[in-house]
C-alpha cells in the first residue's frame, strides 16, 4: 500500500513538473512575440506575422530578421546558458548563493575578452568566433584558481569557502579590468563599457552561430548528469557512500558550468544575477530534483533575460538600458533577501 502511495505521489510530482515546464515554455513563446513587436520602430502583431511568413515589406523584413530576431535569440540562449550554469554550481557547492558572477567566472571570462580587445580591433569578423574560446580560457583559469584555493584535502569543498574565495578573486579580476580599460582607445573603450554594463551586443546571426554549438553540446550534458547532481547535493560523504566518483563528476560538471558561463558572457556581455535568480525561481516552481530543475532553469533564465532586454529597449526610447542593468535592479534586492534568509 505504501509503495502504491509512493508511486502515485511520484506520478503526481512528474505531472506537475511537466505542467510547469509547459507553462514556462508558453510564457517564453509569448515573450518572444512581445519582444518582436517592441522597438523604436513599431511592428504590429499582424506585421510581424506577415513578415515572418515572407509577406512583409523589405523594411519590415530588415527590422525583424536582421535586427530584432538575432538579438532575441541571443538573449534567450544567453539567459538559458547562464541559468543552467548557476544551477549546476549551486548543486555542486550546495550553496544557494553560488552563481557564475558571484564566483568570479564571469569576471575571468571578461578579463580575457578585454585583453584580446586591447590588442585586436573589434570591428573585424574574427572576434565573433574567437571570443567564446578566449572567454572559456579565462573562465576556466579563474574556476581552477577558485577551486584550488577553496578545496581542503581533509575537509573537501566547503560551500562557504567557495563563495568567499570566488568573491575575493572576482574583486581582484574586476580591479585588473578597470586598469586595462584605462589603456584602451576611445572606440574600444566604448565597446568595453557597453559590454561590462551587460548590453546584449551580439545583434546578428554570426553571434548566434558562435554561441549555439557550445549550448548544443553542454546543455544536453548537464541534463544527462541531473541524477549525478541529485547525489552530489546530498553531500560528499553520502555521495561517496552511494558509489559516485565524486571528484570526477564534480570536475566534469564544473567544466560544463564554466563552458556555459564563459561562452554566454563572451557573446552577451557582463550580465550578472541571471545564474542566481533563474535557478531559485525554477526551484520554487518545480522543486529540487535536477531532472526537472535544469530545464526549468533554462526556460526561466531565457524568460528573465528576454523580459529585461525588452524593458531596456522600450522604457527610454530611442535610448536603451543594458539588459544587465535591468537584471541587476531586480537581482540585487533578491540577493539581499537570500542573504538575509541564509543568515536567519
Amino acid at each position: 500500500m505504501a509503495f502504491v502511495s509512493s508511486s502515485a505521489g511520484e506520478r503526481k510530482r512528474v505531472a506537475r513538473a511537466v505542467l510547469v515546464l509547459a507553462a514556462l515554455a508558453v510564457l517564453l513563446l509569448l515573450m518572444l512575440l512581445i519582444s518582436m513587436n517592441t522597438g523604436y520602430i513599431r511592428l504590429g502583431p499582424l506585421d510581424v506575422f506577415r513578415t515572418f511568413f515572407g509577406a512583409g515589406t523589405a523594411k519590415q523584413h530588415l527590422i525583424l530578421f536582421e535586427f530584432r530576431l538575432p538579438r532575441i535569440v541571443i538573449t534567450m540562449l544567453v539567459g538559458a546558458g547562464l541559468a543552467v550554469s548557476g544551477c549546476i554550481l549551486q548543486g555542486i557547492s550546495r550553496n544557494a548563493l553560488a552563481d557564475p558572477g558571484m564566483l568570479g567566472i564571469n569576471a575571468g571570462a571578461g578579463l580575457m575578452v578585454i585583453l584580446f580587445i586591447s590588442f585586436y580591433p573589434t570591428t573585424t569578423a574574427a572576434p565573433v568566433f574567437v571570443l567564446p574560446f578566449l572567454a572559456l580560457i579565462g573562465a576556466g583559469l579563474t574556476a581552477t584558481i577558485i577551486y584550488v584555493l577553496a578545496y581542503k584535502r581533509h575537509e573537501g569543498l566547503s560551500p562557504t569557502r567557495l563563495v568567499l574565495t570566488g568573491i575575493a578573486v572576482a574583486a581582484g579580476i574586476s580591479a585588473a579590468m578597470i586598469v586595462l580599460t584605462l589603456r584602451l582607445d576611445p572606440q574600444n573603450y566604448q565597446f568595453v563599457a557597453v559590454w561590462l554594463a551587460g548590453s546584449v551586443w551580439g545583434s546578428n546571426w554570426k553571434f548566434v552561430l558562435a554561441l549555439l554549438p557550445w549550448l548544443i553540446v553542454l546543455l544536453p550534458y548537464a541534463f544527462y548528469k541531473a541524477r549525478v547532481l541529485n547525489v552530489l547535493n546530498l553531500g560528499e560523504q553520502t555521495a561517496t557512500g552511494l558509489g559516485a566518483p565524486v571528484e570526477k563528476e564534480r570536475l566534469g560538471l564544473i567544466a560544463a558550468a564554466v563552458g556555459l558561463a564563459g561562452s554566454c558572457v563572451a557573446v552577451g556581455g557582463g550580465i550578472g544575477f541571471v545564474g542566481l535568480i533563474g535557478p531559485h525561481l525554477a526551484r520554487r516552481l518545480i522543486g529540487p530534483k535536477h531532472q526537472h530543475l535544469l530545464p526549468a532553469s533554462a526556460l526561466t533564465g531565457g524568460l528573465l533575460l528576454i523580459v529585461a532586454d525588452t524593458i531596456g529597449r522600450s522604457i527610454m526610447q530611442p535610448e536603451e538600458i543594458p539588459a544587465g542593468i535591468v537584471v541587476a535592479v531586480i537581482g540585487a534586492p533578491y540577493f539581499l533577501y537570500l542573504l538575509a534568509r541564509a543568515r536567519a
